[in-house]
């Protein structure tokens, strides 16, 4: 049986913050950062806005791309995230 692995990209209301993850349960973690049932960093700066997200099959692949995606500047990022979602919506309304 084949996993699949997200990478993600939170903000917050303000998108002034944002976060990167991994996952194997988009969906899940998604519910999770919006319903702040895990204390940490996404609950203290309320993020919960899926601004992006990459698919893969390997953790290994997935894992190496956040490390990547956290030491890349704040800028960057916003760049990513317009290529894909220019009107940052949050992506997660589509399926929560």
């Amino acid at each position: 049986m084949t996993r699949t692995y997200y990478v993600y990209i939170l903000t917050n209301p303000t998108r002034t913050v944002f976060y990167t993850g991994v996952t194997n349960d988009l969906l899940r973690r998604c519910y999770e950062h919006k319903n702040k049932t895990i204390s940490g960093f996404t609950q203290k700066y309320n993020c919960h806005q899926l601004m992006y997200f990459e698919e893969t099959d390997d953790i290994s692949v997935a894992i190496t791309r956040e490390k990547q995606l956290k030491h890349y500047p704040r800028k960057w990022k916003a760049n990513l995230i317009r290529e894909i979602n220019p009107e940052w919506k949050d992506l997660s309304r589509d399926f929560l």
